[in-house]
């Protein structure tokens, strides 16, 4: 997959250095994957959510973080459109961002 925006989840990562690893496993492995549907997110994210809009929502160190993707399965391309503490993932609505 082609993931857009690596900038965002580095950025976020050096804020936040007690979730750089568990960001970079997640950027590698979705490099690497080949998502066709939400059926294959969850065979190696079984606590992924989805949502209207192929938005998936990822949860990063044991959901203290919130990783908010827009997924193109077709041209497989991935959006990163929202990345945040539990907290700041409570103000916002996932479904528009």
């Amino acid at each position: 997959m082609r993931v857009i925006a690596k900038k965002t989840i580095k950025t976020f990562w050096k804020k936040h250095k007690n979730c750089e690893q568990q960001l970079k496993a997640w950027y590698d492995e979705a490099v690497e994957a080949n998502w066709f549907s939400p059926k294959n997110i969850k065979l190696n994210y079984p606590s992924a959510s989805f949502l209207i809009d192929n938005r998936v929502v990822f949860d990063i160190k044991g959901s203290s973080y919130r990783l908010i993707v827009k997924i193109h399965y077709k041209y497989k391309m991935v959006w990163v459109r929202f990345i945040g503490t539990h907290a700041e993932y409570d103000k916002i609505d996932a479904t528009t961002i």
